[in-house]
C-alpha cells in the first residue's frame, strides 16, 4: 500500500470515528444554512456555537476516495497511531474539541484485537498489574528510567509538564474472553499443591478425605463470593478492600497473610525439589547415594539467589510456562500409571475411610491446595463481561475438585499406607520414564519457587524500601539485593528445618496462612463493609467464627504431631 493510500485510510478512519458522535441530519456545507432545503439536511452552522464545531462537520464530510481494490479490503485490526498516544501541541490544545477528539481516537483505536493472549499467570500479572491489590513492577526504577530520558530531551512544546512513569500505565480495560478466562483461572489453582494430596489421603482416609476436598471446595467457593461482592461495591485488590472497609490495618494484615502463605508455598516446594532429586538420584546414580535431601536443598541457593534479583516479572514468564508443561506431564503419568495398576491390581488392601490419628493434617493440605485468591480479582478485572465471572469460577471450582480428588484417591488407593509425600517415588524407579517425569516435575517446582516468591518479596520490600530506587544509587540496589538473598537464605533455612515432615510443614501453612486468606477476612469485610441485613451479618459471624477455630484448632494439632 502506497504512502499516499496509507494517508486516505488513516483519513477513512477519523472521519467513521466522528461520525459515530455527530448528530444526524447536519452537513458542515455553507450552502444550506439559511434553511431552505428540501433534502431534511441542515447546515451545522445551525445548532449552537456551529461555526466552532463546524470543522468536525468537515471531517465527516470529506469526500471519500477510491482505494485500490486490495487496500479495501484490508480488515486487520487498527493499531494506535503515534500522534493519538503523543501530547498535544499548545496550538492542537487550543482547537475547539481537541481533547474530546483525541480521546475518541484513542478509544476506538484500542480494540480487543491489539491485547496479547497470555501463555501463564506470569504474562498475567505483568499485563494486569497486581497481586493481591499490590503493584509487582519496580515502578520507582522505571520511573527515574522515564526521567533520565526526558532529560535528555530538549524542552519543547510537546514535553509534558510532568513527566509520565512507564509503569503507571493505566490498567487496560478487560477484554479477555471467556475461554481466556478459563485457561487462566485453571492454571492459577492448579500448582503444586495437587502433588501433596495422595499423603494427605493417607493421613485422613480415602472417604474422610474426599469429603474433606469437596467441602473445603464448596466453602472457598462462598468466600469467593463474598469477596466478590465487595470488590463489586468498593473496587480495587484484596489489599485495597481491606484498606478502604476497615483501615489501614487491615490491609496490612491481608498482605501479611500474603506474604506468609507465599513463603510458605515456597519452602514447600524447596523440600519437594529437595526429596524428589534425592530418589531420581538414587535411582540413576549406582553406588549409592552422594548427597543427603539437606544438601540438595542448600544447593538450590544457586538458582534462586539469581532469579531473586529480577525486577520485572515478566522476565519470569517463560519459567512459569516451563513450569506449567512439565505438571501437565506429570499428571498425564500419575493419571495412566494409577488407572492401569488399578484395573490390573485393584484397591490396596491397607486403604481406609477414615484415619482417626492424623485427620486434621488432611484439612491443613486441601486449603493449601486450593488456596487462589490472590489471583481471583485480577483475573475478573481482566474479563470483557465481569458479570460472568462468578458462574465461570463457579464451574473452575467443581472441575479442580473433581481433579484434585481424582489424584488423591487413585493414588491412595493403589498404594495404601505405602504411599510417600512425594508420590512420583511410589512409581517404579527402575523406568526411564518414571525418572524424566519425576526429574521433569521437580524442575518444574524449582524453577516456579521465584514466581511463588516473587510477590511476597515486591510486598515486604516496597515495606522496608518505600520508593527509594537503585538506578541511581547503587547502595540502594545492592541493599535490595541483600534483602533478596537473605529473604532466600531464610526460605531455605525453613526449608531445612522440616525436611523430614514435610506433609505436616504443608498442613501447617494451610492451616496457619491459607485459612485467614479465605475463610476469616472475607466474611469480615462483607459484614463491616456490604451486609445489611441481620440473617447476612449472622452469617458473617457464623462462618468467621468457623474459620477461627478452623485456625487455631488445625494449626495446634499440627504442632502437637509435628513435635
Amino acid at each position: 500500500m502506497s504512502e499516499e493510500q496509507q494517508e486516505i485510510q488513516e483519513e477513512e478512519q477519523q472521519a467513521q470515528v466522528v461520525s459515530e458522535h455527530l448528530p444526524s441530519g447536519y452537513t458542515a456545507e455553507f450552502g444550506e444554512a439559511t434553511g431552505n432545503n428540501d433534502s431534511g439536511v441542515e447546515s451545522s452552522l445551525n445548532l449552537q456555537g456551529g461555526d466552532i464545531h463546524r470543522d468536525i462537520f468537515k471531517l465527516n464530510a470529506q469526500p471519500r476516495q477510491t482505494l485500490h481494490q486490495r487496500a479495501a479490503t484490508f480488515s486487520a485490526p487498527r493499531v494506535r497511531r503515534e500522534s493519538w498516544d503523543s501530547e498535544l501541541t499548545a496550538s492542537q490544545a487550543r482547537a475547539p474539541g481537541a481533547f474530546r477528539r483525541q480521546y475518541m481516537q484513542r478509544q476506538h483505536a484500542f480494540s480487543s484485537a491489539t491485547m496479547p493472549v497470555t501463555r501463564n499467570f506470569v504474562e498475567f500479572l505483568n499485563l494486569y498489574g497486581s497481586f493481591a491489590g499490590e503493584d509487582l513492577n519496580e515502578s520507582d526504577d522505571e520511573a527515574i528510567e522515564e526521567e533520565e530520558d526526558e532529560e535528555e530531551a530538549p524542552p519543547t512544546e510537546r514535553r509534558p509538564l510532568l513527566g509520565r512513569r512507564k509503569s503507571s500505565r493505566a490498567a487496560p480495560k478487560g477484554d479477555a474472553g471467556m475461554v481466556k478466562s478459563f485457561f487462566t483461572l485453571l492454571k492459577a489453582f492448579i500448582g503444586t499443591g495437587i502433588m501433596f494430596l495422595p499423603k494427605a489421603f493417607n493421613n485422613g482416609g480415602i472417604l474422610f478425605s474426599s469429603l474433606t476436598l469437596v467441602s473445603i471446595s464448596a466453602v472457598s467457593m462462598l468466600a469467593f463470593h463474598l469477596l466478590l461482592k465487595c470488590r463489586n461495591q468498593y473496587g480495587g485488590g484484596y489489599g485495597d478492600l481491606g484498606k478502604a472497609i476497615a483501615g489501614e490495618k487491615m490491609r496490612s494484615l491481608i498482605l501479611a497473610s500474603v506474604t506468609i502463605s507465599q513463603i510458605g508455598f515456597v519452602c514447600a516446594g524447596v523440600v519437594f525439589v529437595a526429596e524428589n532429586l534425592h530418589s531420581f538420584l538414587a535411582a540413576v546414580v549406582k553406588g549409592g547415594m552422594p548427597v543427603s535431601v539437606r544438601a540438595l536443598i542448600a544447593m538450590q541457593l544457586v538458582v534462586l539467589v539469581p532469579l531473586s534479583f529480577i525486577r520485572n516479572i515478566s522476565k519470569l514468564g517463560p519459567v512459569a510456562l516451563l513450569a506449567d508443561v512439565f505438571i501437565m506431564i506429570g499428571l498425564g503419568y500419575i493419571y495412566y500409571f494409577d488407572i492401569a495398576t488399578l484395573a490390573k491390581e485393584g484397591i490396596h488392601p491397607t486403604v481406609q475411610l477414615f484415619n482417626p490419628n492424623q485427620f486434621t493434617l488432611t484439612i491443613g493440605s486441601a486449603i493449601f491446595t486450593f488456596e487462589g485468591i490472590g489471583l481471583i480479582l485480577p483475573i475478573q478485572s481482566s474479563m470483557k463481561k465481569p458479570q460472568n465471572f462468578e458462574w465461570l469460577l463457579a464451574v473452575i471450582m467443581l472441575i479442580i475438585t473433581v481433579i484434585f480428588t481424582s489424584v488423591g484417591a487413585l493414588c491412595y488407593a493403589t498404594f495404601g499406607d505405602d504411599t510417600q509425600i512425594e508420590i512420583i517415588s511410589n512409581f517404579p524407579q527402575d523406568s526411564k520414564l518414571v525418572n524424566a517425569v519425576q526429574f521433569l516435575y521437580s524442575m518444574a517446582v524449582l524453577f516456579g519457587n521465584p514466581v511463588q516468591l516473587f510477590p511476597a518479596m515486591r510486598i515486604i520490600e516496597g515495606k522496608m524500601f518505600g520508593h527509594l530506587s537503585g538506578k541511581k544509587d547503587q547502595l540502594t540496589k545492592w541493599k535490595k539485593n541483600a534483602f533478596r538473598t537473605f529473604l532466600t537464605g531464610v526460605c531455605i533455612a525453613i526449608a531445612i528445618a522440616g525436611a523430614g515432615n514435610l506433609d505436616r510443614f504443608v498442613a501447617l501453612i494451610g492451616s496457619f496462612a491459607c485459612v485467614p486468606l479465605v475463610y476469616i477476612y472475607p466474611p469480615l469485610l462483607h459484614y463491616k463493609g456490604v451486609a445489611e441485613s441481620r440473617l447476612a451479618k449472622a452469617g458473617d459471624i457464623v462462618f468467621m467464627v468457623i474459620g477461627i477455630a478452623m485456625m487455631i484448632y488445625t494449626t495446634g494439632v499440627t504442632l502437637v504431631n509435628s513435635f
